[in-house]
């Protein structure tokens, strides 16, 4: 059930970054695709993007001819390494079954296949003496299937297993017409219902409930299948908090064999750091506004780095190599840092607006703030206006203030008042709206602050404005935090020595030569 279209350390643009493997978390990790056609292959490495579209020119490597072993076992390594990560840093991470498209050549052929291959069943157990070569076939298959979710401690379970379905006993009753492939059949579905989860009790009941024999073992076929997925997401479950110095390790390797084979392969990522110490060089920040800029260590220029990521113009500048299996993850935390953005906004401005009147008032934070976000919930589809988003907003939050304040005992909510909330609230939508960058600047700050304390295990103190989304910016700094903390362990060798080069030049007095 884990499948991807293709592995992309090689450039491509968003049509092929749509079109890539997704997991639970849209994991995008594409390289050069492989296409085939009768017995031709065909390695697409061309760039989407047009050059007058770049920021920098690469110079050209020459071209080199590779075989399709070496493209196969390039895009094997690639995919194998995505979904390592995937498994470690997306904590939801599931095994799924396979679900082939509706209307497709596979589908199709499977389809065909198993429908002859079942109705060749049926008719070996209607013929007259019954023949059971098939039958002895699926019986086989389902004997090392349970014996495949059987753990160490489970040898009665594995001799009983052994004992019912012994395949030369078997064969023999079958040549002597005594075979009862009823008994067998209920024993086996008996047998996975011991060893199912309980989710599966229910298709286990089922069984129970078919008569027909071959209808039966397709569908015992059916739910081994989901058994199998089971057992495999349970073995994920179990040995994840054991696999983090190996997928460390192991990613790190197969990076490392790419970039042998690809010496260009951290050119984006060069671009990326050193883009960083030139923003810190000249405005002392790195997107957010802060009174004590970071200095030009290798930490705090990383650390600055990886906030840019977060608003990162994906449809112009090319990913990170380094970052790039995360850059749905990259994206999905901008949005949602872009709401936490407009949600803290208004709700600053209703507090400032209202003054001390209703504050402290038990539950009226959370009730503006589900109102804000129900709102605000399709913020980053296409249809969405923020415009009439927060005209909306406004309009609500006033009906809301004003029956707050009169049961409360307030004097009743002033229409001048109501006109200066609804026009401060509309104004956010601009970029440069004085309290929308304010609380930008001081959430990046926080998510910042929080890259620096992870080592320290204490989280920052949260800055002013913010106590009434303190949960979801505290939630959003922690899955940041992990994700650039694993980055860093995986590719720190990397980093350290393109940091290294980049502030060596900076101080060196020949830099500019």
């Amino acid at each position: 059930g884990l499948r991807s279209s293709g592995v992309e350390w090689v450039r491509r643009g968003p049509e092929a970054h749509a079109a890539a493997f997704k997991g639970s978390h849209g994991l995008q990790t594409c390289s050069a695709l492989l296409q085939t056609s009768g017995n031709k292959v065909h390695f697409d490495v061309s760039f989407c993007r047009n050059k007058s579209q770049r920021r920098i020119s690469l110079t050209a490597s020459p071209p080199r001819f590779v075989s399709v072993e070496e493209l196969m076992e390039t895009a094997k390594g690639v995919t194998n390494m995505a979904l390592a990560h995937e498994i470690m840093v997306n904590q939801d991470f599931q095994v799924k079954p396979a679900v082939l498209p509706e209307g497709s050549l596979e589908r199709q052929v499977k389809e065909i296949m198993h429908k002859a291959f079942w109705d060749c069943l049926e008719a070996q157990l209607m013929e007259e003496p019954q023949t059971y070569g098939h039958a002895i076939k699926l019986l086989a298959e389902i004997r090392e299937t349970l014996l495949s979710f059987l753990l160490p401690g489970h040898g009665r379970l594995r001799s009983r297993i052994e004992e019912v379905l012994d395949l030369p006993l078997i064969q023999q009753q079958a040549e002597n017409g005594a075979l009862d492939i009823g008994k067998l059949s209920q024993f086996i579905v008996g047998m996975m219902g011991s060893l199912c989860a309980p989710c599966r009790d229910g298709d286990i009941s089922k069984l129970k409930e078919v008569p027909d024999m071959v209808p039966l073992l397709k569908a015992i076929f059916s739910v081994l299948d989901l058994m199998k997925v089971d057992m495999a997401n349970f073995a994920l479950t179990s040995i994840r908090p054991h696999l983090m110095q190996q997928s460390v390790e192991y990613e790190r390797s197969k990076f490392q064999g790419f970039l042998e084979k690809h010496p260009n392969a951290l050119d984006y990522t060069e671009k990326w750091l050193e883009d960083t110490v030139r923003c810190l060089r000249e405005d002392g920040s790195c997107g957010a506004a802060s009174s004590d800029p970071p200095s030009l260590l290798a930490a705090n220029v990383h650390n600055c780095a990886y906030l840019r990521l977060l608003s990162w113009d994906h449809a112009s500048d090319p990913f990170p190599e380094t970052v790039l299996m995360d850059q749905a993850r990259f994206q999905e935390m901008h949005r949602e840092e872009e709401q936490l953005v407009v949600l803290s906004s208004v709700l600053l401005i209703v507090y400032t607006t209202t003054g001390e009147a209703i504050s402290g008032l038990p539950g009226l934070i959370e009730k503006l703030k589900g109102v804000v976000n129900a709102m605000l919930a399709d913020m980053h589809a296409p249809s969405f206006s923020l415009q009439e988003a927060l005209a909306t907003i406004g309009e609500k939050l006033c009906v809301e203030l004003s029956q707050c304040l009169s049961q409360h005992g307030y004097s009743p909510f002033a229409a001048d008042r109501k006109g200066t909330l609804r026009g401060q609230i509309s104004a956010i939508v601009q970029p440069d709206n004085t309290v929308r960058k304010l609380m930008e600047s001081r959430v990046q700050n926080y998510l910042l602050a929080s890259l620096m304390s992870s080592q320290h295990k204490t989280p920052p103190p949260l800055p002013g404005g913010l106590a009434p989304v303190a949960r979801e910016v505290k939630e959003l700094a922690v899955r940041f935090s992990r994700l650039i903390n694993f980055n860093k362990l995986v590719f720190s060798p990397f980093y350290q020595k393109i940091l290294q080069k980049l502030l060596t030049a900076e101080e060196s007095p020949s830099a500019g030569t």
